[in-house]
């Protein structure tokens, strides 16, 4: 039987017939990719938006303790974010402040209110009841639904901390603010208000107070270095433990008294005194989920011992922050700067007391914020 043969344009119907049921469907499809792909980047939007808005809350929270500034900086930092082309807007509603605490597990659970405020919890909305609305999709007529409502959260939780006074006791901390020649006697106790020395022990109770003023639990330990000598019949060693972590501050300014009550004396070892520094933040009295700092203090150049930034990488693979500060035109900042760059930490420079004392508060007033959830 010879086979039966058909038109060739009944052939093209056929396929015009199969490409009109097609080109729908295909229509179809790639505006569904086209939304969920933007509803993919809407909600990654979002989620930054809302994280970068829980973080600077909480940090202005730490700075000024006051709930009215946390809201505005959390509202503030969300407006400068694009969600779908529109800045994140927050309610009031979406902002609450309260008590973020750590279980067993070292999870962080968040408890609305309360007395000693430490986190904020920022709810990120594009709904229709949300200050920006929900987000238009692109294909609306296409699918049949015209709106996506994505909502995020994020906490962020200021952390309590370990902290390791590090401060220099050496020789030229018996000068004048402004160097040169010592103001009392040389085999005096520092002078309290004239002397470098004296300077830092002001700074040091500034710094104490100021944590007092915060609603974390701070525990601080005290370190002092110079070098291993005797002189005005006293003897100094290279660098001492003078109180381990206590969360009583009167005992690290009993021991900053102590310290200013006979001459500081000897040379620079600041390997010896962050040595010391991450014994304390890694012994027994560490608390686990505290985050671990040492503030180093010099006025001078390092010139005894191994080189600091040895210490400043053996902090780091501890998880030990090391803040550092110079103070006077004598100090090794580009040193100081190392050290604390190798930890994640900050370098300040103080010129002058008033400085010291503003930066040792800034650093008390400055706590670590993590995003708990």
């Amino acid at each position: 039987m010879t086979p039966r043969k058909f038109p060739a344009n009944t052939r093209d119907g056929a396929m015009l017939i199969l490409i009109a049921v097609c080109l729908p469907l295909c229509i179809i499809m790639a505006a569904f990719a086209v939304d969920v792909a933007w509803m993919q980047l809407a909600r990654t939007e979002l989620r930054s938006a809302t994280d970068s808005a829980a973080r600077a809350g909480a940090k202005e929270l730490s700075l000024s303790q006051e709930e009215a500034a946390a809201r505005a900086r959390a509202k503030e930092a969300a407006s400068r974010n694009l969600v779908a082309g529109e800045p994140l807007l927050l309610a009031d509603s979406d902002i609450e402040i309260g008590v973020g605490a750590q279980s067993g597990t070292s999870r962080f659970q968040f408890t609305p209110g309360g007395t000693k405020l430490n986190a904020i919890r920022v709810t990120g909305r594009r709904t229709s009841g949300s200050p920006a609305g929900p987000v238009d999709l692109l294909f609306a007529g296409v699918l049949g639904v015209s709106q996506f409502e994505p909502i995020e959260t994020a906490t962020s939780t200021l952390l309590d901390r370990d902290i390791c006074l590090v401060v220099d006791r050496s020789g030229s901390m018996m000068e004048s603010l402004t160097g040169g020649n010592t103001p009392t006697d040389t085999c005096d106790p520092p002078h309290p208000t004239q002397s470098r020395w004296g300077a830092l022990a002001i700074a040091v109770e500034a710094f104490l107070v100021e944590l007092d003023e915060t609603s974390q639990d701070e525990h601080v330990a005290l370190v002092s270095y110079s070098s291993t000598t005797t002189e005005c019949g006293n003897s100094y060693t290279i660098s001492t433990i003078d109180s381990n972590l206590v969360s009583d501050y009167s005992q690290i300014g009993n021991e900053m008294a102590r310290i200013s009550s006979k001459p500081v004396k000897g040379r620079t070892a600041i390997s010896a005194g962050l040595d010391d520094g991450i014994e304390v933040l890694t012994g027994s009295s560490t608390r686990p989920f505290a985050v671990k700092t040492v503030i180093l203090m010099t006025d001078g150049i390092h010139n005894l011992g191994p080189e600091p930034i040895l210490s400043a990488q053996a902090a780091a693979n501890q998880d030990i922050v090391i803040h550092t500060i110079t103070f006077s035109s004598d100090a090794d900042i580009a040193r100081m700067k190392d050290v604390a760059a190798a930890t994640g930490g900050r370098h300040f420079h103080a010129p002058d007391a008033q400085e010291l004392v503003r930066i040792f508060k800034e650093i008390a007033a400055t706590l670590p914020v993590l995003l708990t959830e």
